[in-house]
């Protein structure tokens, strides 16, 4: 039986997940409020997988009564949590119409808004280590392995028009479902509707490595499929040989990643920049934080939370 928690007696981020007392976050957060000098608090909900309508609502509602409860990040349940309960918020972010969810719960001026932070996050991510003008100078394609929501913010990010001719050649999509692939096709093209594109449904691992071994040199490779940390196993078989110069981004920060490592294995011989999940983590949790504080995070202050993640994170165990 589902239970809300206790109403919050100090300035509290909840984090809506399945298993949230197992995420790192839990214990990097009370270091986090000292560095950004804050008294607040992280409490986790957890609620099963695609559970009832009202149990949502009656988070939203938590959310939004109790004066101390500043907002959300939610994880697993960000589509059910706007199907459930858009209503009941006052605005909505950029993304979070255009994909369908929410990610973030946060108030300002008396208003509940909901926003779609994976865009922001992934480009940020992005950013930090792919170089400047990158498929300018080398006319390189992406494959996003993994239709769901990572693979079409990283996606929506790596399209945007605003961008001009600084985008892939191509973009390959694959997924093990063809559902899915037809909705990231709808949304796609309302960013833009110009790009080359090709989806391929790939049920088995040897059929994402056809799509990889299409691939030019200079592209960026992506697992966006969520396997190698909470599924074992890559979306790649040992067979898979990488486009020699390009990039290589495993999504997890965590677990057995097996793509990754698979990646690292051609590092020298191909010449790949192998990346795994930490930075995408650490952005995608100090922009909910910028959002539910009201605070301004600038390029120091990131360096700075980061710097202090990566030291408690060496002596983390889980």
């Amino acid at each position: 039986m589902f239970n809300l928690p206790q109403p919050p007696k100090k300035d509290t981020l909840y984090f809506i997940g399945v298993t949230t007392s197992e995420s790192f976050i839990q214990t990097l957060f009370p270091y986090w409020v000292e560095e950004l000098n804050i008294d607040a608090q992280l409490v986790g909900i957890d609620v099963e997988i695609h559970a009832d309508d009202e149990i949502y609502r009656n988070i939203v509602d938590f959310i939004r009564e109790h004066e101390k409860a500043k907002g959300a990040l939610v994880t697993t349940h960000k589509i059910d949590l706007l199907n459930a309960a858009s209503d009941k918020f006052d605005e909505w972010g950029k993304y979070a119409s255009l994909f369908g969810e929410f990610s973030c719960i946060s108030k300002r001026n008396g208003k509940l808004i909901g926003s779609a932070k994976d865009p922001i996050t992934s480009g940020l991510a992005l950013e930090a280590f792919l170089p400047d003008d990158f498929w300018l100078k080398h006319g390189g394609e992406a494959l996003i392995m993994g239709a769901g929501g990572s693979g079409r913010a990283i996606s929506s990010y790596l399209v945007d028009p605003d961008k001009g001719a600084n985008i892939p050649s191509k973009l390959v999509v694959t997924n093990r479902t063809a559902s899915k692939l037809d909705e990231f096709d709808e949304i796609i093209k309302e960013v833009n509707s110009e790009i080359k594109i090709k989806y391929l449904k790939t049920t088995e691992p040897y059929q994402n490595n056809f799509a990889l071994h299409s691939l030019s040199p200079y592209s960026l490779v992506i697992n966006a499929t969520g396997m190698g940390k909470d599924i074992p196993g890559s979306p790649l078989s040992d067979q898979a040989e990488f486009p020699p110069n390009s990039y290589v981004w495993e999504f997890n920060y965590r677990g057995e990643r097996k793509f990754m490592h698979q990646a690292l294995a051609q590092k020298e011989k191909k010449n790949l920049h192998v990346e795994d999940g930490w930075i995408y983590f650490i952005h995608g949790w100090t922009e909910v934080i910028k959002d539910v504080f009201d605070l301004e995070i600038n390029e120091q202050k990131f360096e700075r939370l980061n710097k202090v993640a990566t030291k408690v994170k060496k002596q983390w165990k889980n």
